[in-house]
């Protein structure tokens, strides 16, 4: 069941922190009016926020990067000018959007976001959505904040892409149960990789009896299943060419026939499917079709390597500890292997940390820490120099700008690979991380208190 948000709830105020700095008083007082009759109250606490000033003025860009939060911004701008490139720097720099403040008449504008925007951040921070899909890394809660707003916002079909291993079942579990249509049917899943050519048919939209040999029954396809709820297309760049073109009727109109049977049907689902194949290399060789690229991709969600979150490594495995030990506190890990589980590759990401998490736990006994000696063998490092926390620095931005990551977004990487550091320096205390760090909010390490946790 989907967690109760205010979204269903009569509209009540908002509260944003605004930041009119420049802004003559009498243009901030009748901003602040226009602001608190369409709802919107400034709170200096307040996660989301909103700042007036004009994108062409030198340093505007470097004021949104000041104000950005953990939280999102949003950017009026007190002049009628177009916004032009200027607005895109801004979004660069962090802002979540830009308005021009053309009148009063702007301030529901304003409401209607900032009201999204706390449904969106009440449902990723309820406890429901927070267990199914652990993880507080930067680049984790922006993928998982797209997600969280098709699901609860849209009825768009989803792409969800990424490697084996990095969560897109879950994800496409989370969006169903996000859904909000009222009497929501089941999520229904189909492997698009196990489908036999000879019986495709009958598996996407089955079959009358007699249809052929062996059809002694009438048989419901998975887009009759999926009527009223949610079919989801796992491994969907591995379908031939030849029945993507057969989809296309169905996933764009809903109507489709049983094999056998001349009457039209039809279904009402919502559509989201997964696959670890890059799809643009698919298109440009023919093995899939673009126009049924276009109608599965209403939206696409592309979620990282477990190497792209490492902040999230140590959550992860005090999860998967808490389900294979249930009513009992995770126990804690001692810093060797803390820092082993950090540096480790995963090639299989979360399903592989997964498997290592188990076997480390089923080996553990009592209430202590996990040691060393809870390893198992063919786990624990090599003999030899100490690897590297990184293969370079160098390699992995080169890697990033080859697939066209923007600056933001890999000094954001960097920024996460430092405090990973920096956690395996103190022992995996946040607290020592951020101040040692000079974190914003942190406070100075007391007189006496070691900026590096003690060994073990």
């Amino acid at each position: 069941m989907a967690p109760e948000t205010s979204l269903s709830r009569p509209a009540a105020p908002v509260e944003a922190r605004l930041d009119a700095a420049g802004l003559p008083a009498a243009r901030t007082a009748a901003l602040r009016e226009a602001l608190a009759a369409a709802g919107v109250r400034p709170c200096p606490h307040a996660r989301n926020g909103i700042v007036v000033l004009d994108p062409r003025r030198p340093g505007a860009a470097d004021r949104v990067r000041a104000l950005a939060g953990p939280g999102r911004l949003l950017v009026l701008s007190p002049s009628e000018a177009p916004v032009g490139d200027a607005g895109w720097a801004l979004l660069r720099a962090g802002a979540s959007d830009v308005l021009a403040w053309t009148g009063d008449e702007v301030a529901p504008a304003v409401a209607r976001r900032l009201r999204r925007w706390q449904v969106v951040d009440e449902l990723l921070d309820c406890p429901y959505v927070r267990e199914f899909l652990v993880g507080d890394s930067a680049v984790w809660r922006s993928v998982l904040r797209e997600a969280v707003e098709a699901a609860r916002f849209t009825t768009a079909a989803v792409l969800i892409t990424g490697e084996s291993g990095t969560g897109k079942e879950r994800m496409a579990q989370l969006i169903h149960d996000l859904d909000p249509r009222p009497a929501k049917k089941k999520l229904v899943i189909l492997d698009c990789s196990t489908v036999v050519p000879s019986l495709s048919g009958s598996e996407f939209f089955g079959h009358d009896k007699g249809a052929f040999t062996g059809a002694s029954v009438a048989r419901a396809g998975a887009f009759e299943l999926a009527d009223g709820g949610t079919l989801f297309l796992d491994e969907v760049g591995e379908l031939p060419v030849t029945l993507q073109a057969e989809l296309l009727r169905v996933i764009q109109e809903g109507t489709y026939k049983r094999v056998g049977s001349n009457i039209w049907r039809k279904s009402t689902f919502r559509l989201i499917c997964a696959t670890n194949r890059d799809l643009a290399v698919g298109q440009a060789t023919g093995a899939f079709r673009g126009d049924f690229f276009h109608r599965i991709s209403g939206c696409t969600l592309h979620l990282p390597a477990l190497r792209e979150r490492v902040g999230d490594i140590i959550p992860l495995v005090e999860h998967f500890f808490r389900q294979a030990t249930p009513g009992r506190e995770p126990p804690p890990l001692s810093g060797a292997v803390r820092e082993l589980l950090v540096r480790r590759s995963y090639p299989g990401n979360v399903r592989d940390l997964r498997g290592l998490a188990l076997r480390i736990v089923h080996r553990h006994l009592g209430d202590g820490e996990i040691s060393i000696g809870d390893v198992p063998d063919r786990e624990r490092p090599p003999a030899g120099p100490a690897a590297t926390t990184d293969r370079g620095l160098e390699e992995w931005v080169r890697g990033r700008l080859a697939r066209g990551d923007t600056l933001e977004e890999i000094t954001a990487g960097v920024q996460e690979k430092v405090v990973r550091l920096a956690m395996l320096n103190q022992g995996g205390n946040p607290r020592l991380a951020a101040r040692s760090l000079g974190v914003p909010g942190s406070t100075p390490l007391p007189s006496g208190e070691t900026a590096v946790a003690p060994a073990g």
